[in-house]
């Protein structure tokens, strides 16, 4: 069901320094900041060549990042993407299987502009899962 890693997503305290890490230490392809209020953050991407890093900073104050870099202020590692064909069918699948799917259940549009959901880490081995119809 699930396709290829989209991207792996990390939540940073400071968005400007975490990309200029990536493109000066480690000299990736760093794309620009934009914000994505229905999510909450602001977003970076950085292309490699077999997949992306998304650099992730809380837009607001309700933003779910900041509560995430409250308890890990250093930043870490927040959710993998991966990518399916039909985002309706695999969400059908997974909750006939027993996955629990955050939100109303609906997709939300990303910040690829394509379809999202995110599966519950406690279902995933501690691990936030987001899905995103290639």
């Amino acid at each position: 069901m699930i396709g290829r890693l989209n991207h792996v997503a990390i939540a940073v305290p400071d968005l400007e320094a975490a990309a200029a890490q990536y493109r000066c230490t480690l000299g990736a392809e760093v794309g620009p900041a934009q914000d994505e209020p229905e999510h909450g953050v602001t977003v970076i991407f950085i292309t490699l060549p077999n997949t992306k890093i998304e650099l992730l900073h809380p837009l607001g104050a309700e933003s779910p990042i900041g509560a995430f870099l409250a308890k890990n202020p250093a930043g870490g590692i927040h959710h993998i993407c991966y990518e399916v064909e039909d985002i309706l069918a695999a969400r059908d699948r997974l909750k006939a299987s027993g996955a629990r799917v955050l939100g109303t259940g609906e997709p939300r549009i990303g910040a690829h502009g394509k379809p999202v959901l995110f599966l519950h880490p406690k279902d995933f081995n501690g691990c936030l899962v987001e899905l995103e119809q290639a």
